[in-house]
């Protein structure tokens, strides 16, 4: 006897999702995924005292070798499913083919719901790096008044940045900013003064202009800087719009390492990761009840979790500007 799934994913709808990457995004580049075994899934959190205890080295003519163990909490967890649906009437095929118009309202479909599944993760992303809880206790701050950096006159952000590393056990190598908060730090008199004189020894208290990307992660000694650029709908269905940032006025400096790849047995201090099952998919249900002709339901889904691994391996700077 055979069944027919309701479900049937199209390799040509899967393409298109899994080829959408929305400008100013950033989650994929701070959080990266990592492939698990199932829906259910062990991932370790490392142990700090056991990452950063030396063990005695020194071995007879012959003694056996000090065996050591890399130290790990290992924790079970499950991924989350994301889904979206987008009903495509069959009369919409129909006018399209009629119109000899070079569209497909499916791979319409399959595109606009990607981005949507797309701004639903990177809010959780934002979330994540941006939530005060999420970081040791001695390395998050809450700025105010003449500390936060877009007060140009009494702030000094690079010393408090390079302060706030000094109390790391793992330094940080990416920089992950809001972009009112990247605004401010880019155009800061002291940061633009510092690049100034780290390249041609032109700067001074009274240097301007803004420095690049480039030019602050060299300062800060990072490899690379993220500036979240996204907006979304703040307010409640059927309200009025009510448009706001998702990475807000925040600063988050994090040790995200992409030789990790297994979420088990880490041996490398990572942040945080994506735990990912399988691949983004999308595929289509028919559906012949809905309209006058019946149509087609356009899903994206993907099953991912977004996890914290190593908590001291970033430090978090909340309301960094006014």
């Amino acid at each position: 006897m055979t069944t027919t799934a309701p479900f049937t994913i199209q390799p040509r709808l899967t393409q298109i999702a899994m080829a959408v990457k929305p400008e100013g995004m950033i989650a994929d580049l701070v959080c990266p995924r990592i492939q698990v075994e199932g829906e259910k899934f062990i991932y370790s959190k490392l142990i700090t005292s056991e990452m950063f205890t030396i063990p005695e080295t020194e071995i007879g003519r012959k003694s056996l070798a000090n065996e050591v163990e890399f130290g790990a909490t290992d924790i079970t967890d499950s991924i989350l499913d994301y889904a979206l649906d987008d009903f495509v009437p069959y009369r919409d095929v129909q006018t399209a083919q009629a119109a000899g118009a070079n569209i497909d309202p499916q791979s319409v479909a399959a595109e606009g719901t990607a981005l949507l599944l797309d701004l639903g993760r990177e809010k959780r992303v934002a979330d994540l790096y941006f939530t005060l809880a999420n970081f040791d206790s001695t390395l998050r701050t809450t700025l105010s008044g003449t500390s936060q950096w877009s007060d140009y006159t009494n702030s000094d952000p690079y010393t408090a940045i390079m302060a706030m590393f000094d109390l790391m056990l793992v330094r940080p190598n990416v920089g992950v900013f809001g972009r009112a908060t990247w605004v401010k730090l880019r155009s800061h008199p002291k940061i633009v003064a510092a690049v100034l004189n780290a390249s041609n020894g032109q700067g001074g208290l009274t240097a301007s202009g803004v420095a690049s990307k480039q030019a602050v992660a060299e300062l800060l000694e990072l490899d690379a800087i993220y500036v979240g650029e996204s907006f979304f709908n703040a307010a409640k269905k059927g309200q009025t719009a009510s448009y706001a940032r998702l990475w807000g006025k925040h600063a988050s400096f994090l040790r995200i390492d992409r030789n990790v790849r297994t979420v088990r047995g880490m041996a490398m201090p990572t942040f945080a990761f994506t735990a990912q099952w399988q691949n983004r998919f999308a595929g289509t249900i028919s559906d012949p009840k809905r309209g006058i002709r019946g149509g087609t339901t356009v899903r994206v889904g993907e099953q991912v979790k977004e996890l914290i691994s190593f908590t001291e391996a970033g430090c978090h700077f909340h309301d960094a500007v006014a």
